[in-house]
Formats: C-alpha cells, structure tokens, sequence
C-alpha cells in the first residue's frame, strides 16, 4: 500500500531578515495566454512531497484562481487553486478545502496507491485542460507568486513555520526557487527586489 503526503504553504507575506535577492513572477492581467513553466531539477513521481509557494492577488472571491497546475499528457495530477468563495483547493489529491483566514495551511493528506506521475509540465498561473493548453482567462492569476518549493518529502511542521516565518531551510530538490529555470509565455514579469 501506498500513500500520498502533501503539504503545502502559501503566504501572503513574509519579513525576511538580512538582505536578501527576491525573484518574483508578476501576473499584471488576466489572461489566456500568460503563464510560466517550471523546470523540475528531477522527475514529478512523488508518493510524498511538500508545495510552498508565496502569494499575493487582490482578484476577490469573484472567480476561481489557478497557482499551481501539473498535468501529464492524460490527467491533471496536481493543481492548487482558489475557488470563487475564497477557499483553497487541490484536485486528485483527496484534498478538503481549507479555510485562508491566514493562507497557511499544512494539510497532510492520504490517498491509497496513488502516486503523482512524472512526465508531465508544471504550469504556473493558467490550468491547463488539455496538456501544454486550453486556458481560461478567467481561470488565470492576477498578482504576484515566488518562492516556489518543491520536495518529495513531507517537511516536519516545525520547518514549513520557519519558511512561513522567512527563515533560511534547505530547498527545494525538484524545485528550488532560486535556482530552477523559468521558460516565460506571454505577459509575465519575473521582477527582482532586495530585501
């Protein structure tokens, strides 16, 4: 028997201590065209992972809004988004949706011989509901996402506080967001800051 572990973060903000460089994607519009791909260090054939990523919109609980999307050519394995009453969702995870008072949430969720399958495309900002297309604007984010972190362990929640928190962990090993490549479609901005 197999099982599948997730965690996640999102975070509307966070206070980093000393300077640092921030590497940002910015959605300025809505659209069905604009999104980015991420390039995985390795292979997406997770039993057990951990998702964090920073986020900030300001669209309203007037339409649903892709973060994360992963689909291989067949079915869509994971995707991330906020539904139009303002909750936080993931689909073929057996996720429940979870309340985003604080937009920290850590589920760990279970799903019998289930296995997220590689050979397939992260998607940043659209959901795609064919592979590598068939995008809604009206799906598409509007804002700002960085800090995209994906492990193929589950994190212990002392660490996903201390990356809420902005304190320094080991990143990512199939996404580390200060090194994984971006290939950029359409109006997104990768902007960076010091902090």
């Amino acid at each position: 028997m197999r099982l599948l572990v997730v965690s996640f973060l999102v975070a509307i903000s966070a206070v980093l201590a000393g300077s640092v460089v921030i590497k940002t994607m910015v959605f300025q519009t809505e659209s069905s065209n604009s999104f980015v791909e991420m390039l995985p260090m390795k292979p997406l054939n997770l039993r057990a992972f951990t998702l964090c990523m920073r986020v900030a919109t300001e669209l309203k609980g007037e339409r649903e809004v892709i973060l994360f999307a992963y689909r291989t050519r067949d079915y869509d394995e994971l995707n991330v988004w906020r539904e139009l009453d303002g909750r936080y969702t993931t689909v073929n995870t057996n996720a429940n949706t979870y309340d985003t008072a604080n937009l920290h949430f850590q589920p760990k969720i279970y799903k019998k011989g289930h296995t997220i399958r590689p050979g397939g495309k992260v998607i940043i900002g659209q959901d795609p509901d064919a592979y590598m297309g068939n995008y809604d604007a009206k799906q598409s984010f509007v804002g700002e996402i960085s800090d995209v972190n994906l492990w193929d362990t589950v994190l212990p929640a002392s660490t996903i506080q201390d990356i809420y928190t902005g304190k320094r962990v080991a990143r990512g090993n199939v996404f580390d967001w200060e090194t994984t490549d971006l290939k950029i479609n359409g109006e997104v901005d990768v902007v960076t800051r010091e902090l």
